[in-house]
């Protein structure tokens, strides 16, 4: 019989492993449900946060916060547009592809997969090729 507290078989070490701060920001992004309904809304079309709020059923300014948060982390795109009267606004769109959650020894890792912008992948190509 085993002592009070011993267990037998191999022993476990239990430790808590620590995430980096960008990679909680994203998990607390990724949690709250206003930042995926704006990811999901805007994935097949940009949209002004105006439209946003209708779309998510929230307040203009919870609908700012959650964008500054996104855009922040770069999982969301802002793009400037003039409307027939000749007023600027933003409209937001994702760069989110997929997120991938790893659980390694040293703690999780996070891997982002973001949209490219056309001109930042012409520039990675061509400097591809000059090397």
């Amino acid at each position: 019989m085993a002592a009070r507290g011993h267990r037998s078989g191999p022993a476990r070490r239990r430790e808590v492993a620590t995430v980096s701060d960008a990679a909680t920001a994203v998990f607390d992004l990724l949690d709250d449900e206003y930042a995926r309904a704006i990811l999901i809304e805007t994935y097949d079309e940009a949209l002004s946060a105006e439209a946003l709020a209708e779309a998510c059923d929230a307040s203009p300014s919870t609908i700012y916060r959650r964008i500054e948060r996104l855009e922040d982390q770069r999982l969301l795109d802002a793009e400037q547009r003039l409307d027939p009267d000749g007023h600027h606004y933003k409209v937001y769109g994702t760069n989110l592809q997929r997120v991938t959650v790893e659980l390694t020894a040293e703690g999780f890792e996070l891997d982002v997969d973001r949209a490219e912008d056309p001109a930042d992948r012409f520039t990675r190509l061509y400097e591809g090729f000059k090397g």
